[in-house]
């Protein structure tokens, strides 16, 4: 009886282990399919460039630095650069950022605007130089890290023997008192001491993904259905395209014109921030929010609870909203003239936001700010992440390290506080989600496509980077990412990084109720890591897997 009995038992565990194991290789075909694609349209927009590159002739060879191209204006003004043909190096604190975004043939290289030695290295042999860089994220005292990264790079601008270079600054209003807006003339004015010609050009709000103050009016739009505003909801603007601006600075540099001389630019039409946020809900299908004045709510008390309501960086947030208690005009016809092209209605610019984001989702193997990949292509999700993290250090080899990141979610479980991943797990499942259902297809060897629990590898390079993305139920997309840098004694420094994107107050809402677990789970389980790996490098035989799926 108990031969008969397990039978059935045995044959349809088996007919589970091969639907997984069917549903894992789909999984790992479907991403390879898409990275094979992304690989044939970079093969493709290679050869559109090296055409365009022909075509211009011996100016496209003139070299030029986009400094700051990690930010939201550089990464979008790379690619159109390399499109025209311009050999292009891009530069930022943290290259990796930059490589991760697959740009082809760009030399992507280190440096800080408060380093000069860096700007000499990243300026040699540079005509062209972007300058597009800011300290609002810094906080307190932005202003004054301004200046002094303005006159460090003017400086070493002039040691390169730059030819010109492309400043983007704000439209700054007759009676400018905010912080930023002062910071970001001041900063024009700054480069403009050095010897090296200046162009500069001054724009308003930004209408495309990224833009902080775009993202500020969409997070509101997607977040409350009732808002209750200070006076400047009802301050003017002259919202500009991204894709406009982007053309405003390819040309600029190429006219001699325009050496030395600050243009003002602006879109067809001058709105009201509320009126944008008008348009912009009309365009991504929901219902406007009702909006409430109240007067005596100003900029500065506004300001304070926005880190409950945007996933923009808090003091991003707070420096641009202290200048928007402003009316914004742009004298723009001398630029106009100097780049004719067709400028884009709010309207126009927000339809071509969505449907860029729709349209363009490539295969990510890694986490980057706003990819609508890492954003399940969802429109209504935050561009930018909320992050935590926590990271610790060893004298373990990265390799030691590695096999023991390869293995998490395994037997051991996540290494540290177990109890709190599987209590997520059982939220999951009683919300209707996955849970923890999905076992390891093997205790150590990962690939993309594999399940861990309820995330799913994305991403990954041995003994350098695991990236998960989230696959629980819940108002908004994540990922997990596990980075390995291998230090000068041979050691390693092992950080774990959570990025979430909120959708709407909810995904808000959810974030914030873990972030007291977030402040101590991640900075655990990245000793708990580094602790495993000294045993294991001490005691190799101690490494194997124990054999259990």
């Amino acid at each position: 009886m108990t031969q008969t009995a397990d039978q059935p038992s045995q044959a349809t565990s088996q007919v589970e282990r091969e639907r997984r194991e069917a549903g894992h290789r789909i999984e790992s075909e479907q991403s390879e399919a898409g990275q094979q694609a992304e690989r044939e349209q970079a093969e493709c927009q290679q050869t559109k460039r090296e055409q365009a590159k022909r075509e211009r002739g011996d100016d496209a060879s003139a070299g030029c630095l986009v400094f700051g191209a990690s930010g939201y204006i550089g990464s979008h003004l790379v690619p159109r650069l390399l499109d025209e043909g311009i050999r292009v190096r891009a530069s930022s604190r943290n290259p990796s950022v930059l490589k991760a975004r697959g740009w082809e043939g760009v030399d992507c290289v280190a440096a800080d605007a408060l380093d000069p030695a860096s700007l000499d290295q990243a300026l040699a042999g540079i005509e062209i130089a972007y300058y597009l860089v800011h300290s609002m994220a810094a906080g307190k005292d932005f202003g004054r890290i301004d200046l002094e990264a303005a006159a460090n790079f003017a400086a070493a601008a002039e040691r390169a023997g730059v030819k010109r270079i492309v400043y983007l600054g704000g439209l700054v209003p007759d009676d400018a008192e905010s912080e930023h807006i002062v910071s970001r003339r001041d900063t024009g004015e700054v480069l403009r001491r050095g010897s090296v010609p200046v162009t500069e050009l001054r724009a308003g709000i930004i209408a495309g993904p990224g833009s902080a103050a775009f993202e500020v009016m969409r997070d509101l739009v997607y977040h409350l259905p009732v808002m209750i505003t200070p006076r400047w909801v009802q301050s003017k603007s002259p919202p500009l395209a991204l894709d406009n601006l982007l053309m405003y600075l390819v040309r600029l540099p190429q006219i001699d014109a325009a050496e030395g001389r600050i243009f003002d630019a602006g879109g067809p039409e001058t709105l009201t921030y509320r009126e944008m946020m008008r348009i912009l809900a009309e365009v991504g299908g929901r219902r406007p929010p009702l909006i409430i004045p109240v007067p005596v709510l100003t900029p500065t008390l506004s300001a304070y609870w926005l880190r409950f309501i945007t996933a923009v960086p808090t003091n991003i947030a707070r420096a641009l909203i202290g200048g928007l208690k402003h009316d914004f005009s742009a004298d723009d016809a001398e630029l106009k003239r100097l780049v004719p092209q067709q400028l884009l209605g709010f309207r126009e610019a927000v339809e071509a936001v969505f449907a860029a984001e729709r349209e363009s989702a490539p295969v990510v193997a890694r986490w980057i700010e706003g990819a609508f990949a890492v954003r399940q292509q969802r429109i209504d999700y935050a561009y930018y992440a909320k992050r935590a993290g926590g990271n610790a250090e060893t004298k373990a080899p990265p390799s030691a390290v590695w096999g023991v990141v390869s293995r998490i979610g395994g037997d051991d479980g996540w290494y540290y506080m177990n109890g709190l991943w599987q209590l997520r797990d059982l939220m999951d499942r009683l919300a209707g989600g996955p849970g923890g259902q999905h076992g390891r297809r093997h205790p150590s060897d990962l690939r993309v496509g594999d399940r861990i629990g309820s995330w799913s590898v994305i991403g990954l390079e041995p003994e350098r980077r695991l990236s998960l993305a989230f696959g629980m139920r819940a108002p908004g997309a994540g990922m997990l990412e596990f980075d390995l840098e291998p230090r000068a004694d041979g050691g390693t420094k092992l950080s774990i990084t959570a990025y979430w994107h909120p959708a709407g107050v909810w995904g808000l809402a959810y974030w914030y109720s873990f972030q007291p677990a977030h402040q101590f789970i991640f900075g655990g389980t990245a000793k708990a890591i580094c602790q495993r790996a000294e045993g294991h490098a001490k005691h190799p035989k101690s490494d194997q897997p124990s054999g259990r799926y």
